[in-house]
């Protein structure tokens, strides 16, 4: 009877890439735990297999191979001790930079210590033995099959990064005895990109956008290099407050990306290219088309959105000028943009008194030339659906995502410049949790806070978060409702005033519009000041909800009709299925 494939998807995965990636000398010793891996590239004419019954031999064969050859060599071997009989040859591989994989099969390494026959412990590995060193567990749902293909694509990737050198992938096995699969599935490949490699065309046909997530200040030159990208190619460049780009192609996509009855088709682009880091606006997701392209200096294969296919090991200026050419500028794309945004805006009804409403009649108030702090979660959002004048120094702490120092960033900032203005916008979770910053000596006069006071992590009652079906139950410990004075008027006030600050208050959107402008004023004053701002967290939430419904397009009926039968969650999972 032929034998062919493995069934286990994590071989086929890792078999699919080694084809991918030109990878065909396998030196194999027998065992069972690496039988459905040896089946498999034994059965596909690809592979040039040696056999070795001594994986020390068999490790000294790799070096030999791809000393001669110029090409990377797999190792396989079963569980046991096989794999230590490898380290020898490692070392050798190491020191020479020579590209060897080292593929030891094991069993569920969650075997490791019960005294499971055949069972050691690989997940520690000498420091000069390989480069790179993963396991690929089995296959079990998509995340797994998306885990598992970047995993091997790093590992992969690693044989020849940076000089190159071993690399080791332990590889789990369920013993499955189905090798009847004739057709090998495949598996994403992902390329890195270094500066002396041939660059892949760009994608014709289609639209393609630059997403920058949280950026270090770009320079004028860079920012060129962009504006030129964008001028060659009609692309546009998706930004929020963390992204400090304010080139003529800059579209702030969240409040159309946000919209649940429509469907961004007109503005998703065919090829995403993404810079920068984290990026805390989670409504961009709907926007990334088939392709994502990153580019950084890192070279790290970071797929937060599952569609990576191109990793830029190099500097951003360097992958702008490289694709850019002396052509008549075009801006139909961040016209198309642009247009659908205002009709957004047109379309928003008069939202309640809440953190989003604030960011709505506030962004044009804000001074030139200021920094922007604004506080994790429903801060950053609210503000991020507003544009700001594009001189204004935005900033928000995405990188670890935590509310516990964001009014202490804002007074670092602060103390750079004392005569430049550092606003803050946080609420109050995060305000209390950082409230002792506000007694330290060096808080300037430059300093202005706006607390959002709604009593709670109001991010726990919005419409859509799964809290919000606890009701009245989810101020008890989800959303930590009733701390911190549980929004008394007189708290925050004389702590404020107590310290040297000073005060002012708002309840309303009357109140909130007869002091906005002394708070953003743009003349220095004597103290740093403290604005607190009271809403009501099912405000807060009806206001959200009216944004995110406020265009509908052809499809809108539809969507309405899939969100009232599955849910919201659901139905936003089945959507960015479709999309991919």
């Amino acid at each position: 009877m032929d034998k062919f494939y493995s069934a286990e998807r994590n071989v086929q995965i890792l078999v699919a890439l080694l084809k991918s990636h030109g990878i065909r000398y396998v030196i194999a010793s027998p065992g069972t735990t690496n039988l459905n891996f040896v089946a498999s590239v034994q059965c596909d004419p690809f592979f040039k297999v040696f056999s070795s019954v001594d994986e020390r031999s068999a490790a000294y064969l790799a070096c030999g191979i791809a000393s001669e050859s110029g090409e990377p060599v797999v190792l396989s071997c079963t569980g046991a001790t096989a794999s230590r009989n490898y380290v020898s040859g490692l070392t050798e591989a190491f020191y020479r930079k020579l590209p060897v994989l080292a593929v030891t099969s094991t069993q569920n390494p969650m075997r490791v210590g019960h005294l499971v026959p055949q069972v050691i412990d690989r997940s520690e590995q000498q420091a000069d033995t390989v480069v790179d060193s993963i396991l690929l567990n089995m296959v079990r749902s998509n995340n797994d099959a998306w885990d598992c293909v970047i995993k091997a694509n790093k590992a992969l990737l690693a044989l020849r990064r940076h000089g190159g050198g071993p690399v080791h992938i332990n590889l789990e096995t369920g013993y499955n005895q189905d090798y009847s699969l004739q057709e090998l599935p495949p598996a994403k490949m992902i390329r890195r990109i270094m500066p002396h490699d041939d660059f892949p065309e760009l994608p014709t046909g289609g639209k393609i956008a630059v997403f920058v997530g949280a950026h270090q200040p770009f320079t004028p030159e860079l920012t060129d290099a962009v504006d030129a990208f964008c001028a060659c190619h009609d692309a546009v460049v998706f930004c929020d407050v963390t992204s400090g780009y304010h080139g003529k192609y800059e579209f702030h996509p969240a409040l159309i990306a946000s919209q649940y009855n429509w469907s961004q088709d007109p503005v998703r682009p065919s090829l995403m290219i993404h810079i920068g880091e984290v990026s805390g606006d989670y409504s961009v997701e709907s926007m990334v088309g088939s392709k994502l392209w990153r580019i950084n200096p890192d070279g790290e294969l970071r797929d937060r959105y599952q569609r990576l296919t191109c990793v830029f090991e190099m500097e951003e200026i360097t992958f702008f000028k490289h694709y850019t050419t002396d052509t008549e500028p075009r801006t139909a794309y961040l016209d198309a943009c642009r247009n659908y945004h205002q009709q957004a805006l047109k379309a928003l009804p008069e939202l309640p008194f809440s953190n989003v409403w604030i960011a709505q009649h506030s962004v044009d108030k804000v001074p030139e030339g200021v920094t922007l702090h604004v506080g994790i979660l429903n801060s950053l959002r609210s503000w991020n659906f507003f544009e700001l004048p594009k001189s204004v120094r935005t900033a928000c702490n995405v990188g670890g995502f935590g509310i516990d120092g964001d009014v202490s960033t804002l007074i670092g900032a602060s103390l750079v410049n004392p005569e430049k203005l550092c606003f803050a916008v946080v609420g109050d979770l995060a305000f209390f949790y950082d409230l002792n910053v506000l007694g330290n000596r060096h808080v300037g006069r430059n300093v202005r806070i706006m607390l959002i006071n709604n009593g709670r992590g109001t991010e726990f009652h919005n419409f859509d978060h799964p809290a919000s079906k606890f009701g009245p139950d989810g101020d008890l410990y989800m959303a930590a409702a009733g701390h911190f004075g549980n929004k008394s008027t007189e708290l925050v006030k004389h702590y404020a005033q107590d310290l040297g600050f000073e005060y002012l208050s708002a309840s309303n959107k009357e109140e909130y519009l007869a002091v906005v402008d002394t708070f953003f004023s743009p003349q220095p004053k004597e103290r740093p000041v403290v604005f607190e701002v009271f809403t009501d967290s099912d405000d807060e939430s009806e206001a959200l909800r009216l944004l995110r419904n406020a265009l509908m397009d052809s499809t809108g009926s539809m969507k309405q009709m899939a969100r009232s039968v599955l849910g919201e969650k659901l139905t936003s999972k089945i959507g960015r299925i479709i999309r991919k």
